[in-house]
């Protein structure tokens, strides 16, 4: 074998680096894919062509964003799923909160119908109450998902599209904006076109900012539910007993609330006195170590779905808001 000076060898090396460097920094600019999608953004809302292959050039597809949907937190089990959000640390966040952000939250159940521990709540579950708000760059996000995970691409390159009208919109920096690996963003993690749709401007400063003003943000996930057709004084969810095998078939993914009280009842399922017998629900079964869980999810317990198309999630937020105002109003 013909021998390399080490010189020559250190050269050789440093090449195949900046290769490998410049292969995964242009990530996407050679995917045919990108061409189409910035083409299609210049076509349909007059961007100019080198500003997005500017963003594309200097975007990263990370792998940890491929990981992290891959292993959603919603694929656990109940009694592994619970404990991340159901913690002390949690419900005292989401009792100080109230208490900085009391007028807001009070001028939002107001106006929109919903109850303020479910938007404390929310954002409890979703950042923390605004601590931890995500660390990926959100072009970047959506791009790696967008054009390097099938499963969804169409949905995330709807998404990047929505991102970059928001920006543009809001006259936002594109890659500075930072949230989850999902590309959720602020206080509540509003995707960009929930944001275009439902983010407002709740103080009246000209701005929606979901990201440092808490006031914007308790508007924005009261007015998200409200267009969701929260249906203000209506209970969320119910916990139930069930008996013999007839409720097995009242199970499904499909969280939609449809069965009536006397078809609930005629299939084993015990319900609670004094609900409104024009109410619809959906029997969901949370996995516990030994006997499973029943809850009965009402028409609420269905809006908040349309948040995270969960009923694990549904559930953390709806117990999650318990917890937090027994709290807030003993120490009130």
């Amino acid at each position: 074998m013909k021998y390399i000076p080490s010189l020559a060898r250190i050269a050789v090396a440093i090449t195949c680096l900046f290769l490998s460097f410049n292969a995964l920094a242009n990530a996407f600019t050679g995917k045919k894919e990108v061409q189409d999608f910035i083409q299609q953004m210049v076509k349909k809302h007059r961007f100019q062509k080198d500003y997005l292959q500017g963003l594309f050039a200097e975007a990263k597809l990370h792998q940890s964003i491929l990981d992290a949907i891959a292993r959603p937190a919603e694929s656990k089990p109940w009694y592994q799923y619970r404990p991340i959000f159901l913690t002390r640390q949690r419900v005292n966040g989401g009792i100080q909160f109230w208490k900085e952000n009391a007028t807001a939250l009070a001028r939002a159940e107001q106006k929109y119908g919903v109850p303020q521990e479910i938007i404390v709540a929310i954002i409890g579950v979703e950042t923390r109450y605004g601590r931890h708000a995500g660390r990926y760059p959100v072009f970047d996000a959506l791009a790696t998902l967008g054009f390097a995970y099938p499963p969804r691409a169409t949905f995330f390159r709807s998404e990047l599209e929505q991102f970059l009208l928001m920006t543009r919109e809001e006259k936002l920096p594109a890659r500075k904006m930072l949230g989850s690996y999902a590309g959720a963003m602020g206080m509540p993690q509003f995707i960009a076109s929930s944001f275009r749709q439902y983010a407002v401007d709740f103080d009246g400063d000209g701005k929606r900012d979901l990201w440092k003003n808490p006031s914007d943000a308790i508007g924005s996930v009261a007015n998200y539910f409200k267009r969701h057709h929260w249906k203000t004084g209506q209970p969320i969810t119910s916990k139930v007993q069930v008996y013999g095998k007839r409720y097995r078939k009242l199970l499904s993914k499909n969280l939609k609330p449809e069965h009536t009280l006397q078809e609930l009842l005629n299939n084993g399922v015990i319900l609670p006195g004094g609900l409104d017998e024009s109410l619809k629900g959906r029997l969901i079964e949370l996995e516990k170590p030994g006997k499973p869980e029943y809850w009965v999810g009402w028409h609420n317990f269905y809006v908040i779905t349309r948040y995270n198309h969960s009923a694990l999630y549904s559930m953390a937020v709806y117990q999650l808001s318990q917890k937090i105002k027994q709290g807030y109003l003993r120490k009130k």
